[in-house]
Parts: structure tokens; sequence; C-alpha cells
């Protein structure tokens, strides 16, 4: 097997450009193709990164392509996840994975067929802040975690996005489309989910876009975007989890988890940096000391200030694992689990009954150090 895997891109909106960008951080994986529905974007984004464009079809043909990126919108991850594990390529999804548990066997019984392997998105819990978080719930310092809450709350998306209809749709909210990053980070934490519970709102049935180019087009609102949710543990634990994009402004933390000995706090499982804090029994909260974990260190320009993004990580883990034969960390397994807790909250919140489990998981392996500093083309001092 060649020493990288070559990569393509199936979807070539907003998102691409973070993996087009970020992807040279790695080792194990080179883009080298991309393909849109419209190929005039395919070609301005392959202009832009020097890679070439292609059709579809030409992209699931092509011999120096072995994983294909799946960037298009939620609503079509499944056929296209489908065409490209048929076409005898690995995929690696962005979140959600599929929208469905059943979209998700069938995708996992197509790749053990074919001896392919799946991966998806987020891999923000591979972040330094993240990994240093589960370092401190592994060493047993806060006990057995108990509880604890978790709250992603803004206005939305149709400020600021240039075409946010699909974050009103069926395979958006906040549920399906900041919950991967919430989940993701609580069962790499704790563990997988046993069952949940919710209740679920359209406190707005009609969006008006106050982003350009589109300013003052209105949208219409067919999937909850207020929802209060519970989710029991395997481990016991129940953590509820507040996500709405009907709030204007909040005061709540983005994680916190509570312990039989102490309690920690969690940062924005959005973003791979930022301070981790914690406290046993009744001392005063602290920080945890700075390790030098590489994705902590800011390395991307945004309007708030430097932030550390490494979007891709989990990608090149993948692409390393399928030549060294191990398990990759954005499993397939992990990401269906997410899907199987999001699809129950959304379920709960239509019936109002808990909804259990269908799936599990195990705990993705941690990423410390010296596992993520391998990861890189070039190991940072």
């Amino acid at each position: 097997m060649a020493k990288k895997l070559g990569i393509g891109v199936i979807g070539c909106g907003n998102i691409s450009a973070a993996y087009f960008g970020l992807a040279p951080l790695f080792r194990g994986i080179e883009m080298r193709a991309c393909a849109d529905i419209d190929i005039d974007v395919a070609r301005a984004r392959a202009k832009e990164f020097k890679l070439r464009a292609e059709t579809v079809d030409d992209l699931l043909r092509a011999d120096d392509i072995d994983i294909v990126v799946n960037l298009t919108v939620p609503a079509v991850h499944y056929e296209v996840s489908r065409q490209i594990l048929d076409a005898g390529k690995h995929v690696y999804s962005e979140k959600p994975f599929v929208l469905s548990v059943k979209e998700g066997l069938d995708l996992a019984k197509r790749a053990v067929k074919k001896g392919l392997s799946i991966g998806s998105a987020p891999d923000t819990f591979l972040g330094g802040a993240h990994q240093l978080a589960r370092s401190l719930v592994d060493s047993g310092k806060l006990g057995r975690i108990t509880s604890g809450t978790c709250h992603v709350m803004s206005h939305g998306m149709e400020h600021w996005h240039p075409n946010p209809d699909f974050f009103f749709k069926r395979g958006g909210g906040p549920i399906l489309d900041l919950g991967p990053y919430y989940i993701g980070n609580l069962i790499q934490l704790i563990g997988p989910v046993k069952q949940v519970a919710a209740l679920a709102t359209i406190p707005v049935r009609e969006r008006t876009i106050t982003s350009k180019p589109r300013f003052g087009q209105k949208i219409p609102v067919d999937t909850p975007t207020t929802i209060h949710a519970l989710l029991e543990f395997h481990n016991g634990a129940a953590v509820s989890f507040n996500a709405s994009w009907d709030v204007w402004q909040h005061g709540h933390a983005p994680m916190e988890l509570f312990g039989e000995e102490g309690t920690i706090y969690v940062p924005d499982p959005n973003f791979f940096g930022g301070t981790v804090r914690y406290t046993r029994r009744g001392d005063a909260v602290k920080k945890l000391p700075k390790w030098d974990h590489p994705f902590s260190v800011p390395n991307q320009k945004h309007a708030i200030g430097m932030l550390a993004n490494y979007r891709a990580a989990g990608l090149a883990d993948m692409a390393i694992a399928i030549r060294e034969g191990r398990p990759h960390r954005c499993s397939m397994e992990a990401a269906l689990h997410a899907v199987d807790v999001m699809t129950g909250i959304l379920k709960s919140g239509e019936t109002g009954k808990f909804v259990a489990m269908q799936t599990t998981c195990e705990r993705p392996a941690a990423l410390g150090v010296k596992e993520a500093k391998a990861l890189l083309a070039k190991t940072k001092k």
C-alpha cells in the first residue's frame, strides 16, 4: 500500500475549504481531487487548492483515490456514502454520519462485504482540550462520572450562512447539526448511552435570512429547534442536554461533568482547544495544567482571535489505521451510536416516551500527546 492514501472529496461547499486547507498538516493522506453536483463549484475549489476537478462518477472510478470524504448535505449522506462503498472506496463522512440507524447498518454491511472502512466526523474530541479532559476522567481522580449538563444554544444559522435552508430541514436542527460534537465527546468521556428522553419544539415556523446574498428571504422550519433531552448512560450517569436555535443569550457552560469525587468543566466540544477546569470535593476550581498536546495549539485566526483547528485529524487517523490494521478513533460504530442517540432524542420529542438505544460502541482510544504528534506530517517541538 502507498505511503499516503489518496483522498477525494464529494461536496465542495463551505466546509470543504477546512478539509483542503488543513489536510497537509497530517501524514498518511494526500488531497488529490474533488467533485460536486455543480462542476463549476468543483473547478473553483480545485483551482483554489491545486487539485483536479472531477465529476462524481469519474472521482469514484479514479485509481489514485483510496478514501472519499462525503461533504454533501445531511439528507444525502447515506446515498452518497453508499455509492462510495459500492465503488470500492473507503468513506469518511461529515457529520451527521446518516439520518437513521437503518441507513448506518446498511452501510456497515456493505463495508464489511467489501473489506472497506467507514469513518465520520466530528473529530474535535481529538483536540488537546478534550483529550486533557479524558486523561483526568480516566485517572479516576473524579471518581465515577454520575451526571452532567450540556448546553449549545444560539439564535440559529440564518444570520451568517449564505444558504442556511438545510439547517432547518430534516437532517438539520441543533440536535443533528451540533449534537454530534457534544454526544461524540460524551461517548469518548463516559461511554455508550442506554436510553434517552426529550421535549422538542419549533417555536418559530419561519426564519428570515439576514446574511448575504439572500438577505430578507424567508425559509420554513421543518425540524425542532429547541430540545431539552435526558441521556442515561450504561455506566449509570444521567446527563441533561439542552440544544436550541431560539436563544439570543445565556450563561450556561458548554459541558460540566459531575463525578463522585469532583467536577470537570469541559470547553465547547465544537472546537479542538479551550481551558479545562476542575475541582475535587470542596476545593476551589482550578485550571488543569497545560500539556504539550499539538491539537491544543492555536493555528487559525478567527473573528474572536486565534483558535486551534485540526479538522482532518480523524481522517488522517483513519488512513493510518487502515495501513496499520487497527481501529480508527472516528469510527463508524461510535458515529452510528451517536446517530442512534440523536434520532432517539427526536423520536422521544415526538412521542413523549423514553427511547432505548438500538446500538452500542466502545469508547474511542484516547489520543495522547505522543499519538497526536505521530499524526502530524512534521512533528511539532
